[in-house]
């Protein structure tokens, strides 16, 4: 979708929120949707974009279009939305599409890699660069609409029994790791485990993983994983901004009106940005609480970090000469992360790094 059409399908769904339309309201037909989400209730942040977008909807059709929201394992496993979506068992789901790397490596770049974009910068990437083309284009192969559907900023590095040291400590490391960055772990020694994120506290609790990633410190202190793992690292640099996606069935979508489609569209657009202010609000408080309760901080080791990059950028031009859905995705990806680093190199960066400086 153009940038254009995105913002003129906005604007439809504003005056429908306004109730200035109401003939238009009323012509439409009566929806009835399922969402099937890969989190957990608990959660009222990342699962809670969701209900956010439902809301939304349900609101801008004056109640005509209903999506009721799912957690993960209620309908379907959580690493199972994506079939379910694509054969139609669903209409909808609300997942982090690298979940679903196995399938294609591809699905990563709608999320999140290491040493990737960062939120803003894959914001701007899908809505002003050609993010949103190329994914819809890969994404139909699945029977699948994608719209953004939040995001966490950039995340914290997880939680270990030991604290990391050095690249030695990173071998034999079983880690509890979301999606991609597990081909990287593997590179430096680690073993990757994908776990949904209900079932994380366990496998931690018991010693089945040594370390265990999951978003930052308001979820993870939900999580209780600061009780099993006194360790947190930072930063996350397997996820500097991993977009969250609503995955909509093609058939489902197609059958929507031109007015529903919009109300669709803008609901999304609201719910991304929702989730993130969520976060970035909610965050400070969280992390001080974990560390006045004994949560000890430390950073990646330069030698980790620097590694990490290197097998990160070898697995790609790896999975490159293989994949030509990854590479066609990809080379855009990496010449607009090239134009974005620069940029922000000078604004952001320099304004930030002087701003953390100072005690206010």
């Amino acid at each position: 979708m153009e940038r254009r059409s995105f913002v003129r399908s906005a604007g439809i769904a504003g005056v429908l929120a306004a109730g200035a339309a109401p003939a238009i309201v009323q012509a439409q037909a009566n929806i009835r949707w399922r969402l099937a989400s890969s989190f957990p209730k608990a959660l009222d942040t990342i699962y809670g974009a969701a209900d956010v977008f439902s809301k939304q909807v349900a609101a801008m059709s004056g109640g005509k279009f209903q999506i009721s929201v799912h957690a993960g394992g209620e309908l379907m496993p959580p690493f199972g939305v994506v079939d379910g979506v694509q054969n139609g068992t669903v209409e909808m789901a609300h997942t982090a599409p690298y979940y679903f790397f196995g399938k294609d490596e591809t699905f990563a770049l709608g999320c999140a890699i290491p040493f990737g974009l960062n939120s803003r910068q894959m914001t701007a990437w899908y809505y002003e660069g050609n993010g949103e083309k190329l994914m819809r284009e890969f994404y139909a192969k699945y029977n699948i609409v994608n719209f953004p559907g939040g995001n966490t900023g950039a995340q914290m590095g997880g939680w270990y029994r030991k604290p990391i040291g050095s690249m030695a400590d990173m071998k034999g490391l079983k880690m509890r790791i979301g999606g991609f960055a597990g081909k990287v772990l593997e590179r430096l020694g680690g073993v990757p485990q994908n776990i949904p994120g209900g079932e994380i506290y366990q496998a931690l609790e018991k010693g089945t993983i040594d370390a265990a990633e999951w978003v930052g410190p308001y979820d993870d202190q939900k999580l209780g994983f600061n009780k099993v793992a006194p360790h947190y690292a930072y930063p996350g640099w397997w996820e500097g901004g991993p977009q969250l996606d609503f995955f909509i069935n093609q058939k489902a979508y197609d059958g929507l009106s031109a007015e529903y489609k919009a109300i669709v569209t803008a609901a999304a657009a609201y719910a991304h940005v929702d989730m993130q202010a969520k976060y970035d609000g909610r965050n400070p408080a969280a992390l001080r609480s974990l560390v006045s309760s004994g949560t000890k901080l430390f950073r990646f080791p330069k030698d980790v970090m620097e590694a990490a990059f290197k097998e990160s950028m070898a697995v790609y031009s790896e999975i490159s000469a293989k994949n030509p859905n990854w590479k066609k995705v990809y080379d855009d990806y990496s010449k607009f992360r090239a134009e974005q680093n620069l940029w922000f190199r000078f604004a952001e960066a320099g304004f930030d790094d002087f701003m953390q400086q100072q005690k206010l």
